[in-house]
């Protein structure tokens, strides 16, 4: 009699647990530990069984994530909300998700995080709000997530960084600004970030380089300027950076020149972007030594001496890049690495150039 209760205990347990998994949704895993519920005509967040690790929500309909919604989903690793109608983000709405590692929240309508919206999210390392309205982000806002890698927030309406908004997320190794509203980062926007390994700030509306603002970053690889109206890129521009800087991107903005010192410190850079822009020259201390990758076609090069170094790297590399002179007049549309118009340039040599070097 023994061994039948234990077998129906066991069997009322299984059933508890059947019946754990929420109408309209479906449970797997062991201990049914993914539950996904996506495009289930959800307008209130579910109860899951408390074992659950992935919840899948994505594709519903929960215009504002409120107070407590998730409180008794302690063991919940992965939460997905992707596209479903969110406006707008409640004080603690993440409240009692202390193991969650994944937050995506892309591709919603999300306009309002109230402060305190990501407490208790301590462990929470990929985080993705891309694809919103967010206007701005409030200081303090991301504070708690002290474990943060990768922040995702493309695609926003995002005008300005104060000063602070980053305190606390002091692990954030990419963060992706791509596709907002930048007109400008303040001096301290990013001292609190300074060990970001990847900035994206393509497709803002910066006009001009925000050199005190990039001055607190210390180790960043990978930097991403496309289409924003920068015009000039001035001295030390990526000093702070400079030994560890392999991928640019300063493509598509309105370039017109480097100031000569502009890349000053930069002794790694493996590929450089500079297509379609307004550049007439390189500055002498372009680092060509580790390149591997240059684009720079549609640009009006000025095929002067100084662009010497320029060829020497095209005729030693194989690329497939036919750019060409635009001035003088004689040599307009004549590829820069065939042109008579720097065949007989000396290069300045590594003793002169160690010389020059501040």
């Amino acid at each position: 009699s023994g061994f039948l209760l234990g077998v129906l205990s066991v069997l009322a347990c299984l059933v508890s647990t059947m019946q754990a998994c929420p109408p309209s949704c479906h449970c797997h895993g062991g201990d049914l530990q993914h539950v996904i519920c996506d495009n289930a005509g959800l307008k209130k967040i579910p109860k899951v069984p408390e074992q659950t690790r992935l919840l899948n929500l994505q594709k519903n309909n929960f215009p504002i994530l409120p107070t407590n919604g998730f409180r008794d989903m302690k063991k919940l690793v992965s939460l997905h909300l992707q596209s479903s109608r969110i406006k707008e983000i409640s004080t603690g709405a993440f409240r009692g998700l202390k193991s969650l590692v994944y937050l995506y929240l892309t591709d919603n309508q999300i306009s309002v995080i109230k402060p305190g919206a990501f407490e208790d999210l301590s462990d929470l390392t990929y985080l993705y709000l891309d694809k919103n309205k967010i206007p701005d982000l409030s200081k303090g806002l991301l504070s708690p997530l002290v474990n943060l890698f990768i922040l995702h927030l493309g695609s926003n309406k995002i005008r300005e960084l104060k000063p602070g908004v980053f305190s606390g997320a002091k692990d954030l190794r990419w963060l992706f600004l791509s596709d907002n509203s930048l007109t400008n980062l303040l001096p301290g926007a990013m001292e609190d970030v300074e060990n970001l390994a990847v900035l994206h700030l393509d497709k803002n509306q910066l006009s001009s380089y925000p050199v005190n603002a990039m001055s607190k970053l210390r180790v960043l690889e990978e930097l991403k300027l496309s289409q924003n109206p920068i015009e000039v890129i001035p001295d030390n521009a990526f000093q702070s950076f400079g030994r560890y800087l392999q991928t640019l991107h300063l493509d598509n903005m309105k370039l017109k020149k480097f100031a000569d010192n502009a890349f000053a410190g930069v002794t790694t850079m493996k590929t450089a972007h500079l297509e379609n822009n307004r550049l007439t020259q390189l500055p002498r201390n372009f680092p060509f030594d580790k390149m591997e990758m240059l684009t720079i076609s549609q640009n009006p090069w000025h095929c002067n001496c100084q662009l010497a170094p320029l060829r020497k790297w095209l005729k030693g590399n194989r690329t497939r890049a036919e750019d060409t002179c635009s001035t003088p007049a004689q040599y307009r549309g004549q590829p820069i690495r065939d042109t008579p118009a720097l065949r007989s340039c000396k290069l300045p040599t590594k003793r002169s150039r160690k010389g020059s070097r501040h």
